[in-house]
């Protein structure tokens, strides 16, 4: 051990020996500091040219057009005085206009704001807001969200339609059922606005004018999180960080691609998970680009059928999702009997993968799940389990090449090999910070460059990671991220609840799933009434779906609510 800046460290990497045994290189080549994301997508629209970059619903999207479709966005973008730097939310499910708005964004020097499209009209006006957005590209089904807002927080806004990338006849069709018929589109009128087609027509991509200011440095998104407080706060992925998880990520998972390659097929990515989610952002969209595969996009993961027959018409070679996607198929007769030959890698991230799941997983589809984890902050991926190494390990893997991880105590101490404390990590895919709060960025890392995650794990002789605590309050909901006092702010709010306490409990489905404890004010309030007034104010995930009436809650001498008591009441209770 050795003591930095008054903070022990161990002088080893116990890991690299294992990188050593199983082969696999630790150290990574960064490319030049003036290079980005751009440089590097722009040069596999060459390597890819005449392949299909992603599909949808059945229609591809290749890489030339990608290309040329993401320089139209760009050059519009431009056109509206936009510079280097200025935000550009983007609000979509999976759908073909996602990656073209995406890249077009990047390639136009502007950082990008991912934006969960299920968001409620506060939830959203605090991230525009918050991000100092100037630009919304979003689809028509979630344009009454923002006019509810009844203010125009960002300059302009771009509206898509579900149909906007298929054929005229297709495009119409898929447009007059998803407003007419499955009505899911409600009436809106934003003043101003854009339709998505026209600002992707209004210029051709000769008008584009390439940025040449762009480097490793610059930030390229703003990935939105809860982060210890619950004030949804803005992690600063640069251009480098994110380069640097392609990278990483590609030593751990390029093997599972190259039998594709010698036979000159391109293998799918299966992306189920919705891409504004910085795990499947990266692993899906970025890294399928990165490495010229297909990617699959499934707007809506929980439409399993649409889901399997897209996994049946375009086999995936890699499958990232959460546990409680796999445990859905696994446990689905129809996808049961689906050919799974092509399936060479299954990845596990979000939440944590059950030891049941990944048996049932691996009966049916012979695949073994490899668990990772990362944070938003980490770009995402900090550690994961090598490719190839035959079972279901339970942990988190080693970390990832050119990466630190400590087991911290309080202090900031490393603890000695196999006690418990807060795994850190330190590598070039940590953010730069978080946008605009330089308080709650120093609360976070520690003067030597280590991110403090809050999971409490521990490391074993190997350099093997595992989570043995969660994030002291936070509730983990089939990997999104929920914090009590977010909740609990939104709930309070509501003329009957006096005050009230939300902790997490065991969901079968869902892993966890919120639960409220009320005191309330007026003794007439219901159980539903409290459920009703959380579809109102909380995007699905976060919303209390349980409700236990309480005459008082658990304080400390200063006021704040005990949530280790609700635990353990619960516990009690319904243990």
């Amino acid at each position: 051990m050795e003591n930095q800046g008054n903070m022990t460290r161990r002088d080893d990497k116990v890991w690299v020996k294992t990188y050593e045994k199983l082969g696999i290189q630790y150290d990574i080549d960064m490319p030049p500091a003036n290079t980005s994301l751009i440089d590097i997508i722009e040069q596999n629209f060459i390597n890819y040219a005449g392949k299909t970059a992603f599909v949808c619903m059945d229609v591809k999207l290749s890489y030339e057009e990608l290309d040329l479709y993401s320089k139209q966005v760009a050059a519009y973008l431009q056109s509206l005085g936009l510079q280097k730097g200025d935000k550009v939310a983007v609000m979509m499910p999976n759908i073909l206009q996602l990656p073209v708005a995406v890249l077009g964004v990047l390639r136009a020097g502007m950082t990008l704001v991912n934006v969960n499209p299920l968001y409620t009209t506060k939830e959203l006006s605090h991230q525009l807001t918050d991000s100092d957005t100037k630009a919304l590209i979003l689809l028509e089904n979630f344009a009454k969200t923002y006019e509810d807002i009844g203010q125009d927080l960002v300059d302009h806004v771009v509206v898509a339609s579900m149909g906007d990338m298929m054929s005229p006849l297709k495009g119409f069709i898929v447009n007059a059922v998803v407003r007419h018929v499955k009505k899911m589109v409600p009436d809106y009128h934003i003043k101003g606005s854009v339709k998505f087609k026209k600002a992707m027509n209004r210029f051709s991509a000769a008008n584009y004018k390439r940025p040449n200011n762009i480097g490793l440095d610059d930030v390229a998104v703003l990935q939105y999180t809860g982060g210890t407080t619950g004030v949804a706060k803005g992690a600063m992925l640069t251009h480098g960080n994110l380069v640097a998880n392609l990278i990483q990520s590609d030593t751990y998972l390029g093997d599972a691609f190259e039998k594709f390659e010698k036979g000159n097929e391109q293998p799918v990515i299966m992306t189920a998970l919705p891409l504004y989610h910085i795990f499947s952002f990266t692993v899906c969209g970025m890294y399928g680009l990165y490495r010229g595969c297909i990617g699959l996009l499934v707007p809506n993961p929980r439409d399993l059928p649409s889901l399997i027959k897209a996994y049946k018409d375009y086999p995936p070679a890699f499958f990232p999702a959460v546990n409680t996607l796999f445990t859905a198929l696994a446990n689905n007769e129809e996808f049961q009997s689906l050919n799974h030959s092509k399936l060479e890698m299954s990845m596990g991230g979000g939440m944590a993968v059950l030891k049941d799941t990944a048996t049932k997983w691996e009966q049916v589809t012979g695949n073994v799940i490899v668990q990772g984890y990362g944070l938003s902050e980490t770009s995402p991926v900090a550690s994961a389990n090598p490719h190839g190494t035959g079972e279901f390990s339970g942990n988190i893997g080693l970390p990832m090449p050119a990466t630190d991880m400590a087991i911290l105590d309080e202090e900031g101490n490393e603890v000695a090999l196999g006690e418990r404390g807060e795994i850190s990590i330190r590598g070039p895919q940590v953010m730069k910070g978080y946008w605009k709060r330089e308080d709650a960025t120093a609360e976070v890392m520690t003067s030597d460059g280590f991110f403090r995650t809050g999971d409490i794990g521990v490391m074993d002789e190997e350099g093997y990671f595992k989570i043995v605590d969660r994030k002291k309050d936070m509730i983990l909901v089939s990997g999104f991220n929920v914090y009590p006092n977010e909740v609990e702010d939104a709930m309070s709010i509501h003329p009957k609840i006096l005050e009230c306490g939300v902790i997490g409990i065991d969901d079968e489905k869902s892993g966890e799933v919120p639960k409220i404890y009320v005191v309330r004010s007026d003794a007439s309030l219901t159980a539903d009434e409290v459920i009703a007034y959380g579809k109102e104010n909380l995007t699905g995930y976060k919303r209390p779906r349980h409700v236990e009436f309480i005459d008082e809650l658990p304080k400390s001498n200063v006021g704040k609510i005990l949530r280790k008591d609700l635990r353990a009441l619960e516990e009690k209770n319904n243990g």
